[in-house]
């Protein structure tokens, strides 16, 4: 465990300064995870208006979405497009921790240069947080961005399958936003509805840190929700070991 540790603390340094270089493009990127969580501010704060919940709800997933973006289907897929996938293959070392030290460093690039103005924008817009609710909010944020990168990493795996994962990967995505929380905040969803979006894993991913830094979920069913989201990274690493596997085999068999 220790040099698996060790190895990938090795691999996100050497992605973080490969990533030096390309702050223009992290900024691109950022931009392009706050897009949604905007679209859905200035549409629910029509509906609500005045209403500081919507704005701090909205904020803060904002800033979820940056920490916890996974972009395996870029940083992976291609890999085993171009065949380069191979050389992993080779090394005596388990094949994830290469994306999982890159998804890493990009999240820092990305994190450094965009929650700041994700903070800014809260606090000129009137978003406001309980001390104790942020605290409550990080295991959630931590389990999010886990369960968002075997979501990806697993959807990114179709490669060995298919050549068009972007198209997979981008479906999963509007899955997500719908079903999570980014297009309406699942705790305004109707009784029925709001049970089924809690249950399945997209709420875990990405409005579940949001709804619990403001407060809209709190006490047990704050600790209900950290272990649905426990319980769906687990049947999710998984999936992945199944899924991994069989794409490695299929792809050695070929002769890739």
């Amino acid at each position: 465990m220790r040099r698996i540790l060790r190895l990938t603390a090795l691999r996100v340094r050497r992605q973080f300064l490969d990533w030096s270089g390309t702050w223009w493009f992290t900024i691109t990127l950022v931009a392009n995870e706050s897009l949604v969580p905007l679209a859905g501010l200035f549409v629910w704060s029509a509906v609500f208006p005045g209403d500081p919940r919507v704005v701090s709800y909205f904020a803060a997933l904002i800033a979820v979405q940056i920490m916890t973006a996974s972009y395996e289907n870029h940083t992976f897929s291609e890999t085993v497009y171009q065949g380069t996938v191979s050389h992993e293959l080779l090394r005596p070392q388990p094949v994830v921790i290469g994306p999982i030290g890159e998804n890493l460093a990009i999240r820092l690039w990305m994190t450094l240069f965009g929650l700041p103005p994700a903070v800014l924008a809260g606090f000129l817009l009137g978003a406001t947080y309980r001390p104790a609710d942020l605290l409550l909010a990080l295991p959630a944020l931590a389990g999010a961005a886990v369960l968002r990168f075997l979501y990806t990493w697993i959807l990114a795996l179709t490669a060995f399958w298919t050549e068009r994962v972007h198209a997979v990967v981008t479906f999963g995505g509007m899955l997500m936003a719908l079903l999570g929380g980014a297009v309406a905040p699942v705790s305004l969803l109707p009784g029925p509805w709001r049970t089924v979006a809690q249950a399945l894993p997209f709420h875990a991913m990405l409005g579940l840190p949001a709804d619990i830094a403001t407060g809209a979920v709190t006490g047990p069913a704050a600790v209900a929700a950290l272990g649905r989201g426990l319980a769906w990274i687990a049947a999710f690493t998984v999936l992945a070991a199944v899924v991994w596997r069989s794409g490695a085999r299929r792809y050695t068999v070929v002769g890739a």
